[in-house]
């Protein structure tokens, strides 16, 4: 039986506690990478830190109004400029959002700051998308009105005159990846992201959620019968060499096993950042020691972290203090130009540089930006 079909949290004792947390869905697949990653020789010379803030980002969230919608919008369009034009990296970039947006909630206010942000070099908007009960034909439906919405306002990718997109899952379930069939309903909905062009997904890690697959601090493709229900447990890491593939590319962000903030006990590190969690150095340097990237690319070292950044309490972190010293320190440690060189990448550039590296590209990632998927029109003006 397929461990997520394996549901422990009605057991006694520590599988309850296993269960709980969905422990037993990655935890396995994350200590053999740990063992493997031990034996891996160590790379000497420059380092490349490519650092992705992917926002979940829900104007409504917590069943807001409109007006507190659009007051979430404002604060990040007033803020966030600010914020960002105090930090450069290697190549003078300020910290770029890659905002995905729900579908569900389009609003032409909501998106047109979002877009003015892309203008400013600040930002690029992605897909986003809560569903329950659908069909491939309503899923279809639903994900083409929200890219339609989205083109209005210049932020969809055309690649060869074809819409070129990014995904995350709303409620972590992509591929009808519940147990009980909530939050989606379309098994093949991998399938039919690629047909509609989305290129990349970057759900996971969604731990200790039950839709957290076995495969952990991986880019790769899913393989074999993409049509499946979670055709996402079954994959193929990519590395030099590895040719193109008739489906979209998962990265992952970084998940493990971390000490929490003054304490010897353990806790689930899955990139999460908000009020009761926010980012830190510590945990940053967690996030570079998963190691995630492509094979054979040892130097180019791919961190995405996400949080849902228009509710309150998480704006707070997002725009205030918290933030602002946490890029400082990933200047600090990441960014000394002899050791390690910092990127800020959006989700499309950090898709562009795993297709780069996967060529054979080396070096400075910097001249891969915009390797295969170009930027979206309001970028470009």
């Amino acid at each position: 039986m397929s461990l997520w079909r394996v549901d422990l949290t009605r057991l006694p004792g520590p599988l309850g506690k296993i269960g709980e947390k969905e422990l037993h869905l990655w935890l396995g697949a994350w200590l053999k990478d740990r063992a493997a990653r031990a034996l891996e020789r160590s790379f000497d010379g420059t380092r490349h830190l490519l650092f992705a803030l992917c926002d979940h980002y829900e104007p409504l969230h917590g069943k807001a109004d409109m007006a507190t919608g659009l007051e979430r919008v404002a604060r990040w369009r007033e803020r966030y400029p600010v914020i960002a034009r105090r930090f450069r990296d290697a190549d003078g970039r300020p910290p770029r959002h890659s905002y995905f947006f729900p579908g569900e909630q389009y609003d032409p206010r909501f998106v047109e700051p979002l877009a003015e942000m892309t203008a400013l070099g600040l930002a690029e908007v992605e897909v986003h998308l809560h569903h329950s009960g659908d069909t491939r034909e309503t899923l279809r439906a639903s994900l083409e009105q929200t890219l339609t919405d989205l083109e209005r306002h210049g932020v969809v990718t055309k690649k060869d005159g074809k819409r070129a997109w990014a995904f995350i899952h709303g409620n972590w379930c992509l591929a009808n990846a519940r147990r009980d069939g909530r939050w989606c309903g379309v098994d093949d909905e991998i399938a039919l992201l690629w047909e509609l062009g989305c290129y990349c997904d970057l759900t996971f890690p969604s731990a200790p959620d039950q839709s957290q697959p076995g495969i952990v601090n991986r880019i790769y493709y899913p393989r074999g019968d993409v049509s499946r229900r979670r055709a996402y447990e079954d994959g193929e890491p990519v590395q030099v060499g590895t040719p193109r593939r008739d489906r979209l590319l998962l990265i992952e962000g970084p998940l493990g096993i971390a000490l929490r903030p003054g304490s010897h006990l353990p806790r689930i590190e899955s990139g999460a950042l908000d009020y009761g969690d926010p980012p830190t150095e510590a945990r940053l340097e967690t996030w570079v020691d998963q190691g995630v990237g492509v094979g054979g690319r040892p130097e180019w070292v791919f961190v995405k972290v996400h949080t849902h950044g228009a509710d309150e309490k998480n704006a707070s972190v997002m725009l205030g203090q918290e933030i602002e010293t946490f890029h400082e320190a990933l200047g600090r440690r990441f960014n000394d130009g002899e050791k390690w060189k910092l990127h800020y990448v959006t989700a499309r550039e950090m898709f562009n540089l795993a297709r780069a590296a996967m060529d054979g590209k080396h070096g400075d990632p910097s001249s891969y930006f915009d390797y295969e998927i170009p930027k979206p029109e309001r970028a470009r003006r």
